[in-house]
């Protein structure tokens, strides 16, 4: 076998030239979206009132295995993919575990994260239909940031509903989508007529994902010329996404290496669909068999305490019927949650995997995340995100247990971007501020006591 280097890079001739929609594998195949006024399957038409027409064929379609990348995205990609495979040598020779540690990095591009694969395909195709801008939310900030790229790139207007909790905490990240020509709102806001409401219902909230979907979504809709796009959730988001795995594959198959676990952290399930897709094929077709973890927080358990049902997507109740692993759509994690991954929701495709057990799930607390975090980036130089730290933790957390056990096991991981603008959390975790928050049962069966009824 040829020796491994450090990082292995693909030729640019090697980049992917289409996505891989794992749909078409699937023998169950996810649930479709909902209308919530009829509960009947949402038609491409209706769809098309709130997303650009060619991504919602591509959101449906779930039976084309390959879709091909258009060319113009393709050169946007060039800047900064393929992205590198590393080896973790430097913390396998600290934890001195016998397990062989790579972790894809998406983290060499100006946005800081894996954000920017789906952001520039959604920007190209809100273009191409003629339009003058796009609305969107953000959570910690990276996709928010990613799209303003995007939109800059191809000249469209981008505004963007943050997460007010992140917009306070990182207003770094906030500075650099205004860089790009966004505007920038606190969710939920007074600019909404959704986002009153929710400040009626609960004064002083700090925010959660569903809320600034919804008030982007009716921002959307208001506006003459203007389409929702969203970061992760939507089937969409996960076939742009491929790229990732579809490149680890290739850097992996390139030096014969076999991996036995892939990590990725989860939250709506962009990075994690991304990465794992072209292994899942594999299972799917009965190829090969991989160990697949989603790591979430245990602060928002979506997989490993929600329930598998139909759900609205937002807190406003303005978006279709999802069948995913939820906590309620009225669910809103705790403040002191510094981590991320605040989705109260998961892409239906994998929670359709989960359910049929494809996919395993853990979740983990924010403090010995953050403690895995500080970690690596002694150890390997890189100061992870918060997001991609979960996977970090498992990551050394399976590393440790082939150390007991001596198994020589191959370990991949998503490191899903740079933690930069993070440094608000960072610096709770090293003055000791940081708790860790776990909902209660209680919690959880009051906001899932809400579910939409559907049969």
């Amino acid at each position: 076998m040829e020796k491994i280097p450090y990082k292995i890079y693909l030729e640019e001739k090697e980049m992917p030239k289409a996505w891989y929609n794992v749909r078409a594998d699937m023998k169950n195949k996810p649930a479709p979206l909902l209308n919530p006024a009829t509960l009947q399957p949402m038609t491409a038409e209706e769809l098309s009132g709130v997303f650009c027409e060619e991504l919602v064929r591509q959101e449906l379609d779930d039976s084309t295995a390959y879709i091909p990348i258009p060319d113009e995205i393709r050169d946007f990609y060039k800047m900064y993919r393929p992205s590198p495979l590393v080896r973790a040598y430097c913390l396998e020779k600290k934890l001195d575990t016998p397990a062989r540690i790579y972790y894809k990095f998406e983290g060499n591009n100006t946005s800081g994260s894996h954000k920017l694969n789906s952001a520039i395909a959604q920007a190209y195709y809100a273009k191409k239909q003629g339009l003058r801008g796009v609305t969107t939310e953000t959570g910690a900030g990276q996709w928010g940031t990613a799209l303003s790229m995007a939109c800059s790139y191809f000249d469209l207007d981008c505004r963007v509903y943050m997460v007010k909790v992140s917009y306070e905490q990182k207003p770094f990240r906030r500075e650099v989508m205004r860089t790009y020509g966004a505007s920038v709102t606190p969710s939920p806001s007074m600019e909404t007529e959704v986002g009153k409401r929710i400040l009626a219902a609960h004064p002083g909230t700090t925010g959660s994902l569903g809320c600034a979907i919804s008030e982007a979504v009716e921002a959307a809709s208001v506006r003459e010329g203007y389409r929702y796009v969203l970061g992760s959730v939507l089937n969409q988001v996960l076939l742009h996404q491929s790229v990732i795995g579809l490149e680890t594959k290739a850097a992996l198959d390139k030096y014969d290496i076999r991996p036995d676990m892939i990590i990725g952290c989860a939250g709506g399930g962009s990075n994690l669909g991304g990465l794992i897709s072209p292994f899942v094929g594999e299972k799917l077709r009965g190829e090969a068999d991989y160990r697949l973890i989603a790591v979430e927080p245990a602060s928002c358990p979506t997989l490993t305490r929600g329930k598998y049902a139909y759900d609205f997507c937002d807190t406003g109740m303005v978006c279709p019927l999802a069948k995913m692993y939820t906590l309620g759509s009225g669910f809103i994690p705790s403040s002191s949650h510094a981590g991320g991954l605040r989705y109260h929701g998961m892409n239906s495709t994998l929670s359709q995997l989960y359910a049929d057990g494809v996919m395993e799930a853990v979740s983990v607390e924010q403090t010995s995340v953050f403690e895995a975090a500080q970690q690596f980036a002694r150890i390997e130089g890189i100061l992870p995100a918060p997001e991609s730290s979960h996977a970090i933790r498992v990551a050394i957390d399976e590393a440790l247990r082939c150390k007991e056990t001596g198994e020589e096991k191959t370990i991949v991981f998503g490191l899903t971007g740079t933690g930069y603008f993070d440094m608000v959390a960072y610096a709770k975790y090293n003055d000791g501020e940081m708790q860790d928050f776990i909902p209660s049962d209680a919690d959880i069966a009051a906001a899932l006591s809400k579910l939409p009824e559907v049969e």
